[in-house]
């Protein structure tokens, strides 16, 4: 079998301080996703080419679609809606009351239309921050929210594998992607080991999606990379390089979800950095993998 040409090119030169959290809509055929210090809710339609842009009161770090319509978001230590036509917020939940200087990071919808997201302490540079002061949460479509765990650092990726039974999850400063078991009845999780520890090079396990085969794949902060691994026998299977150091997060999209787009952060990079990348901060786009992603569950409350 011969590789497919991977071809992957910057179609979006946003110059996002720390984009984040690309999810597709297949209904506008558009890409939404976050850029966290600059408090923007982004939506790219890939058709027009044109963005939309909404701002929010705090830092904004995930968002995902809303079954009922929308969006939901987490900003700040909040579980929120958002409505696009008129940009206003709801709350739905707040989180972490007794930690002031937390910020929720990575959210995404599980497969029963909760939705999954984590805190960390607000960075005081780039994956500098006070140690363990996180927790894993889900809100549930009845708006209640359960708490999973606490002292996570960064709170990052995440996703279910295909058969519904294993959580997938990334709290980037273990350089580790964890597995748990999952019931998808009750959202309850158990059992955490370890499926993956990043090489050196490899530098910081961020945002993740899993592919059709059931594959995960994971952007690597200050690695340049995105990863594709087998969780079941802990392998790398493939490393995708980008043109640009800061890579966040990523998601499949586009025509039957075989495109992969990539978010990627200029936070903490100096001009003559930013000279050798000037990409940095914007979308990617990566076709020819040969393989598809699934579509993104909505929240159900």
């Amino acid at each position: 079998m011969t590789m497919s040409s991977i071809k992957i090119e910057c179609v979006l030169l946003e110059n996002c301080l720390c984009g984040e959290s690309p999810v597709w809509e297949e209904a506008s055929n558009s890409l939404l996703f976050v850029d966290i210090p600059a408090k923007k809710v982004c939506r790219w339609d890939s058709l027009s080419k044109q963005v939309q842009r909404v701002t929010v009161d705090a830092s904004v770090s995930s968002v995902a679609l809303r079954q009922s319509g929308g969006y939901v978001a987490t900003i700040g230590t909040k579980f929120c809606t958002l409505n696009w036509e008129d940009q206003s917020v709801t709350v739905l939940a707040t989180v972490d009351k007794d930690k002031k200087n937390n910020r929720f990071n990575d959210g995404k919808v599980d497969p029963a239309g909760r939705y999954f997201a984590g805190t960390m302490a607000e960075e005081t540079a780039p994956a500098i921050l006070e140690q363990h002061q996180g927790s894993l949460y889900s809100l549930f479509p009845d708006h209640h929210v359960e708490k999973y765990f606490d002292k996570v650092n960064i709170s990052n990726g995440l996703d279910w594998s295909l058969d519904h039974k294993i959580f997938y999850y990334i709290d980037s400063l273990s350089y580790s992607v964890d597995a748990f078991d999952y019931e998808l009845q009750t959202g309850k999780i158990c059992n955490r080991r370890s499926v993956y520890r990043l090489e050196k090079e490899e530098q910081i396990p961020d945002g993740m999606c899993i592919d059709a085969d059931g594959k995960l794949w994971v952007a690597c902060y200050n690695g340049g990379r995105v990863i594709r691994l087998d969780p079941e026998t802990g392998k790398r299977l493939q490393t995708v390089k980008l043109p640009v150091d800061k890579t966040t997060s990523c998601c499949f999209g586009g025509k039957d979800y075989s495109e992969m787009y990539v978010t990627c952060a200029r936070y903490g990079m100096d001009p003559e950095w930013l000279i050798r990348q000037p990409e940095a901060g914007g979308i990617f786009k990566i076709t020819g993998l040969g393989v598809k992603g699934i579509p993104p569950y909505p929240y159900a409350g």
